[in-house]
């Protein structure tokens, strides 16, 4: 158990970031490559992601190099996130590139006693090793991150919107008692499913949210307490990603493949831009589809500042729910499309 103790002062320091924090999306793609535990969640990208690192030439080095510095266990190294890398890719690599030798030394024998570290690992501290080293976690990123940018940010996104509508309806309470079953919100205590047990004091210094995509399950917090605080938290909620694969079968028949999709994309909230670029098409043709969608009363658009904030009705996300039968609603049909067919052949989930 992780706790997370709370001075008053923390709860106007709590931030949630807007992008991927591409270090931590590199150190949770590397835990899913080491256990079957959620895999059926990455499928597509797992397939990916292994011929991507086959195709060039970067299999041997990741099961070498990389996995065994950044372990699916109890501890891996803090210089390998670095705060920097909120600030985009190429500033986290320059910072384990600039980490100071005494503390990269220290995390690696640390990582030793824990986990076992390799023998090359304790090279680290040298310059010449660590420039080696990011060159690779750069490589890395552009084989099987990078490709899946867009999806990533549009999940992301999502999540945002969902936190920031939580945060409203319920206040801070709302947002840290609902970012993940395996989160407790205890006031003044944010108490976290963990690998081991520990108490974290924030002492007026906040925290950083990081929802990560390829984090699975138990959020994961730095180890050394005295660097600014982060807790980084899983995307992922149940076993029908909602923003993920094709739609079923039903929500094709009754809103056609495109408006299905988009339905399915907007159950987190999205703005027009981030739809567009979630499905693959332009501003133009969400707006269109979103106008028809909000139409038929199975969603809302609301804007904010020089942006379309889209979310679903009640209606919208009961077409979401499992076994929903298009042909036992009375809901009226989508406006520019045929009424679906009452055939009792009708497919359904």
């Amino acid at each position: 158990m992780l706790r997370i103790h709370f001075a008053p002062e923390d709860f106007a320091r709590i931030r949630l970031t807007r992008a991927p924090d591409p270090l931590w999306e590199i150190v949770g793609s590397l835990h899913r490559f080491q256990t079957t535990r959620g895999r059926w969640a990455y499928a597509d990208w797992y397939r990916s992601a292994r011929e991507a690192l086959v195709g060039r030439g970067l299999d041997a080095a990741v099961r070498r190099l990389l996995i065994p510095v950044v372990p699916r266990a109890r501890y891996f190294p803090d210089f390998l996130t670095p705060l920097e890398s909120s600030e985009g890719l190429e500033r986290g690599l320059e910072a384990i590139r600039g980490a100071p030798p005494a503390r990269v030394a220290r995390e690696v024998r640390r990582l030793d006693e824990v986990n076992g570290a390799p023998g090359w690992a304790e090279r680290l501290p040298e310059r010449h090793t660590r420039e080696e080293f990011v060159k690779l976690l750069g490589a890395y990123h552009d084989a099987v991150i990078a490709p899946h940018h867009d999806r990533i940010c549009a999940r992301l996104a999502g999540e945002h919107a969902l936190r920031a509508r939580q945060t409203l309806d319920a206040g801070i309470d709302g947002l840290l008692a609902g970012l993940t079953p395996a989160v407790r919100w205890d006031p003044p205590v944010l108490r976290i499913d963990y690998v081991e047990d520990r108490d974290v004091h924030l002492r007026g210094r906040g925290l950083r949210l990081i929802p990560s995509y390829f984090c699975w399950q138990m959020p994961i917090a730095l180890a050394d307490d005295s660097l600014p605080p982060v807790l980084v938290y899983p995307l992922h909620r149940s076993r029908s990603p909602v923003s993920e694969g094709p739609p079923d079968t039903s929500l094709v028949a009754l809103l056609g493949k495109t408006r299905a999709a988009a339905l399915r994309a907007l159950a987190p909230g999205a703005t027009t831009s981030e739809l567009a670029r979630s499905l693959g098409v332009s501003p133009a043709t969400v707006t269109h589809h979103t106008s028809v969608l909000r139409d038929a009363g199975l969603t809302t658009s609301r804007r904010y500042r020089n942006t379309v904030l889209h979310t679903l009705t009640p209606l919208g996300a009961a077409l979401l729910r499992p076994g929903f039968q298009p042909e036992a609603r009375d809901a009226a049909p989508v406006p520019g499309r045929p009424a679906p067919s009452r055939s009792p052949q009708q497919p359904h989930r």
